[in-house]
């Protein structure tokens, strides 16, 4: 495989701009957008749309993990410059991050929709907003280290 280290940083900026790039558009177009609207209206919207995103998220992040070790594994693994190593642990913190956020916020807003509890769902989605606004930030922190140790 000649074109395998390409292949893979491909792989990983598409799963990256994914991600962060819908982080983006979730938290400053989607979510401005929907200010106006009722709890009633605005909830299950962003439940439905939130859901589809995660699981778009989910595959980004399997593309990243795939990729990211790979990559490392030819430009030395824990002997890869700092910024790739800073970047890795950035990355693995953002996937947890994204964990709780998936597996235990989410759920919250679903259940919220579901009994139509909007105040429930109002302080989960505000739970949510604080988890993607750091993840977004960390989102930028890594690509600013994946700018910094470019091999």
């Amino acid at each position: 495989m000649i074109h395998a280290f390409q292949i893979a940083l491909f792989a990983h900026l598409a799963g990256v701009s994914i991600w962060v790039g819908g982080m983006v558009f979730a938290h400053f177009c989607l979510r401005t957008s929907l200010a106006e609207l009722t709890p009633q209206s605005r909830l299950p919207l962003m439940e439905s749309a939130l859901g589809k995103f995660f699981n778009w998220v989910t595959w980004a992040i399997v593309a990243i993990l795939l990729s990211g070790g790979f990559m490392m594994s030819k430009v030395g693994n824990m002997q890869a410059p700092w910024p790739i190593l800073a970047m890795a642990v950035t990355g693995i913190v953002m996937m947890l991050m994204f964990g709780h956020l998936r597996f235990a916020v989410y759920p919250r807003v679903q259940r919220a929709v579901q009994a139509q509890r909007w105040p429930d769902g109002a302080r989960a989605m505000t739970s949510m907003r604080r988890i993607v606004v750091v993840n977004m930030v960390l989102g930028f922190v890594t690509i600013a280290l994946a700018v910094m140790g470019r091999v």
